[in-house]
């Protein structure tokens, strides 16, 4: 009778939907809620990139034998050259592979809380897996309310109002491009002041880059956190390339920290080295390699960027033609083109959303966060016809 103190946990929302859409019979039924990208015939196709490295790597590939806890290292030296580009000198960052980059965030975590770290700062609403991974390792989350939904604008004088309450040695966690849940991101301007304010009030920066190149393109994509890294001495990078490689079920992302030197960056990847050993061991190594080998050949690289391209492009597009529905209710949609990346979150109610399911077949997170890659073309038409009954059935 060893768990009897233990209490049933909620479901996840998330897969609470997938569930619901799955067992919907009927025809046409849209799945906006599961964050996954899909093409305009509802697939999630494996990168041709991907296929040509896994090709290669059955041809080559001489064993299965544990990598150790750093993971692939040809893996991490090539992404991290690739994200963190110039933004800071290469004697002073290390990394590791870890299992997705919900993986780097748990590490994250945990070498904040084994560094003294009580406090995170983050803007509100976030993903709603940031605050329990940072809560469950002993760094206690601290919202700043700053997107309005109506409008779909970031309210940086708010955000940087919220850290005037952090203290120095407190983190504070930023998305790094494509905000889930919401799609809008600092501009240029944003994330030189966000950038300044963190180093003013020697704040520990924590960047969640989990969707780089599907909003303003690849390089674009990682400026913020560039200027965020060359701001301060010491940072960590969160990075998934389970979305830009499509490699959802690979779980395959990396942890970057930067120090102020060579000395402290080897005792912090010692740290962590520690830390994901006593996690997990050894990461999974298929899509480490995959990326790998994609990234050590100039072909696959150009073929696979192409591919990363054309994914942008359909995100961007159907995002335009969602805009073009204007005001329909109290939805402002032509909002929603302000927004990049997979993810929007409207202004609608729970009671809305259960009505658009029920009515019309429409599934989405209760906070009303849709997943733009969700759509085909004719779908979006269908979207705003529901909206438009919603609004003339009083639906509130």
């Amino acid at each position: 009778m060893h768990f009897t103190s233990l209490t049933r946990q909620p479901d996840d929302p998330l897969l609470k939907i997938i569930g619901q859409h799955a067992a919907d019979p009927r025809p046409g039924k849209i799945d906006l809620g599961v964050g996954v990208f899909r093409d305009e015939e509802g697939r999630t196709p494996v990168m041709t990139a991907v296929k040509a490295a896994e090709a290669r790597l059955l041809e080559t590939q001489a064993s299965k034998s544990y990598l150790g806890p750093d993971g692939d290292t040809g893996f991490v030296s090539a992404l991290g050259r690739l994200v963190i580009g110039d933004a800071v000198s290469w004697d002073r960052a290390v990394g590791l592979q870890t299992p997705g980059g919900t993986g780097a965030l748990r590490l994250s975590a945990e070498l904040l809380a084994r560094a003294g770290v009580a406090r995170i700062w983050m803007g509100s609403p976030s993903w709603a897996n940031h605050a329990p991974i940072f809560r469950q390792a002993g760094v206690e989350p601290h919202m700043i309310p700053c997107y309005d939904l109506t409008s779909q604008r970031f309210d940086l004088d708010g955000f940087l109002a919220g850290l005037n309450a952090a203290t120095s040695g407190d983190a504070v966690l930023l998305h790094g491009c494509c905000h889930n849940p919401i799609g809008i991101d600092p501009d240029a301007a944003g994330w030189t002041a966000i950038a300044d304010r963190i180093a003013q009030r020697a704040l520990l920066p924590v960047v969640d880059l989990a969707y780089q190149g599907l909003g303003d393109g690849f390089d674009t994509d990682a400026n913020g956190a560039r200027a965020i890294l060359a701001a301060v001495p010491d940072a960590l990078l969160a990075y998934s390339c389970d979305k830009n490689f499509g490699l959802y079920r690979e779980r395959t992302g990396a942890l970057f920290a930067t120090s102020a030197d060579a000395e402290t960056g080897g005792v912090v990847l010692s740290n962590l080295l520690a830390l994901a050993r006593a996690n997990w061991s050894m990461p999974p190594d298929h899509g480490a390699a995959i990326v790998r080998v994609i990234l050590e050949d100039d072909a696959l690289t150009a073929e696979w960027r192409d591919e990363l391209e054309t994914m942008r492009q359909r995100l961007a597009s159907l995002r335009a033609m969602l805009a073009e529905g204007g005001r329909i209710g109290t939805v402002d949609l032509g909002a929603v083109a302000h927004g990049k990346g997979m993810f929007a979150t409207l202004p609608l109610s729970p009671t809305q959303v259960e009505w658009l399911r029920d009515r019309h077949a429409i599934y989405m997170a209760g906070s009303g966060r849709i997943n733009i890659a969700g759509f085909n073309v004719a779908q979006v038409a269908r979207f705003h016809d529901a909206l438009r009954d919603m609004a003339v059935n009083g639906v509130a």
